[in-house]
This record gives C-alpha cells, sequence and structure tokens, in this order.
C-alpha cells in the first residue's frame, strides 16, 4: 500500500510515519488496529463525549476535548458546557466507523469517552475502580488488589468486568441502572474502594496522596460525575502502544498489561466476548453501600485539605527554624 489511501471515505495520510520514536507503531499500524476492532470498539464509545489525545508531529503530545475547526460535518458533536473554563466545549462523539478513521488518522491515539451519555454525562452508566500499582510497577499486587475489590463487591451483591487499564493497571466496571443519582454512584464508589482496602489494608489503600500509599495498591475511586476513562481497546500512548484490553477473571494471574498491544492484541482477542457483551446486566447500588459512602470524604477534596494543612505546617516549622538559627 501506498502512504495515503481512502476507507470508509476518509482520506489517509502519511501512514508510514513512526507515531513516536518509542511507539513502536507507524500511523498505518494505529489505522489497521483500529479498523479492525471498530465493531467491538465503537459501542463504547456511541453517544459519549470523547476526549481524545493526539500526537503530531513535532509537538508535545496533548488531550483534546474541542473538535478542531476543520472537522468534517458527518461527524457529530455534542456541546457541553464546562464551567472550569466558562465556555462550550464540542466533544465529538465516536459513533461510527468512519469518525473512528477520521480520528485516528488525526493521529488521536487514546480514546477517553465519558462514563454518562451525551444527554447526561452526569448520569454514569457504570461505576468505576481504577487500580494503580505501587511505585515499583508490581502488576501481580495489582492482580491481587483485583480480588479484594471483587471480594467487596460480591459481599455487596454486585458483580464487575475488568479490563487493563492499557498502561500499569486495571479498571473494574460494574454496570449500574439509573435509580441511583451522580452522587449516590460517587458515594457507592467511596465505600467499595473502602472496603476492598479493609479487606487487606497491608495490600491495597485509597490514600489519594502519593506519599502516603506506603507502596501499596491505590484503589482510585473518583472516576465518577463527568469524569473520563481511557475506553476498552483503546491504545494508549507508551512504549510499545499498548492498548486497554477486556479479560476474563481467570485470566488475570496468566496476564501482563505489556501482553496486549497494537500488534498482539487482534490475535488475542480471538473467541473472547467484545467488552461490552461481557458485562453483568445493570445493577441497583444497594442503599447501605450509598450511606456508608456518605460517611467518607471525597478523596480530592480531602487530599486539597490535607495538602494545605502540610504546607502550612511545612511553613511553621521553617519558620521556627530560622527562629532558631537567629537566636542561636
Amino acid at each position: 500500500m501506498s502512504a495515503g489511501e481512502q476507507r470508509a471515505g476518509v482520506d489517509l495520510t502519511n501512514l508510514d510515519q513512526p507515531l513516536t520514536p518509542n511507539a513502536g507503531a507507524t500511523k498505518r499500524d494505529l489505522v489497521n488496529y483500529l479498523d479492525a476492532v471498530a465493531d467491538r470498539m465503537l459501542p463504547g464509545l456511541v453517544d459519549r463525549p470523547l476526549t481524545v489525545l493526539r500526537v503530531l508531529r513535532g509537538r508535545a503530545p496533548f488531550m483534546q476535548k474541542n473538535v478542531p475547526k476543520y472537522t468534517p460535518d458527518w461527524v457529530r458533536t455534542v456541546s457541553i458546557w464546562a464551567e472550569a473554563s466558562h465556555r462550550e466545549v464540542h466533544y465529538p462523539l465516536c459513533n461510527d466507523r468512519r469518525t473512528l478513521l477520521w480520528l485516528a488518522n488525526q493521529r488521536a491515539v487514546e480514546y477517553h469517552p465519558t462514563l454518562g451519555l451525551a444527554d447526561n454525562i452526569y448520569r454514569p452508566t457504570h461505576l468505576v475502580l481504577d487500580l494503580d500499582p505501587p511505585a515499583d510497577d508490581d502488576f501481580a499486587a495489582v492482580v491481587k488488589a483485583a480480588y479484594l475489590v471483587r471480594q467487596a463487591l460480591s459481599d455487596c451483591g454486585l458483580a464487575g468486568a475488568i479490563k487493563t487499564s492499557g498502561a500499569k493497571g486495571l479498571h473494574v466496571f460494574v454496570p449500574i441502572d439509573d435509580s441511583a443519582p451522580v452522587d449516590d454512584v460517587a458515594a457507592a464508589t467511596r465505600a467499595l474502594a473502602a472496603r476492598a482496602e479493609a479487606i487487606d489494608p497491608s495490600l491495597a489503600t485509597t490514600a489519594f496522596i502519593v506519599e502516603d500509599r506506603g507502596g501499596k495498591v491505590f484503589i482510585d475511586s473518583t472516576r465518577a460525575g463527568g469524569a473520563t476513562v481511557a475506553a476498552a481497546y483503546s491504545p494508549r500512548l507508551r512504549p510499545g502502544t499498548p492498548v486497554s484490553f477486556p479479560l476474563d477473571w481467570a485470566d488475570l494471574d496468566r496476564v501482563s498489561p505489556a501482553d496486549f498491544t497494537v500488534h498482539t492484541a487482534l490475535a488475542a482477542m480471538s473467541g473472547r466476548k467484545p467488552w461490552m457483551d461481557s458485562m453483568p446486566a445493570p445493577q441497583r447500588l444497594p442503599s447501605d453501600l450509598i450511606e456508608r459512602g456518605r460517611t467518607i470524604p471525597v478523596p480530592r477534596v480531602a487530599a486539597m485539605h490535607e495538602g494545605k494543612r502540610r504546607a502550612r505546617a511545612r511553613r511553621v516549622d521553617q519558620g521556627s527554624t530560622k527562629a532558631d538559627e537567629v537566636n542561636g
């Protein structure tokens, strides 16, 4: 094939250029992979405002929410008011293969949809727990923590599906019905994380501040509201271009996130159910779980206050030290 071609009415260009020096993949590899997984990937993207990570030649990678002005009019978009920046953001909706290929040609490597649909991004369709390894990148520890999360879910009469994050951790997705408003979903997420931590506090932690984690696996319970999560099958902009790969719980002890890349993931999908088909049916969150979560401070807010407290303490200590030096 030449360096330029057309698929689904999309002109593809510069296909033989590497994505990055250490990606181990060209733009052609990216396009071919996304085209091959479109049927599996699109159901997790449809009607969800999408943020992409793009990597353009000569520029640092950047997250893009607003579609560029040159976006074709056949790419569906949704306008959402961004309170932080006080403006409307025009998000793409990746609802079909043509749009996915167009984004791939824009060198969009990562795909991060919202947990809510476009008509209400603050109404999550899934509760998500994100498991991050300790500093030594110990995936075996992450696997053990995933089993803690599974036990916590089971204790509450819930079930979830699991996938690699595409980086060094795991994502647990719990499909939920529409009975709980977003604050209740966030509370239940905090409560589940705390339950998992309590099963084995020597292994897992919910400490939001990195230096407080003590080499344990971090169970991140902050993916709620208008949050985004890397889509199943999405490539990640890391050495070797790994992808976020759905797993069976029975797989966890015999895989590594590095096993699944744009070059290897297609073969690994053979015989596996697509991500959306492997999900349990939507579940109602138990009221006692929500109530427990309401008693747990929001991690980001608690971390912000603790950070300010520690900064004040450092200033006081520094002031005391200087006073001692003067008086000495």
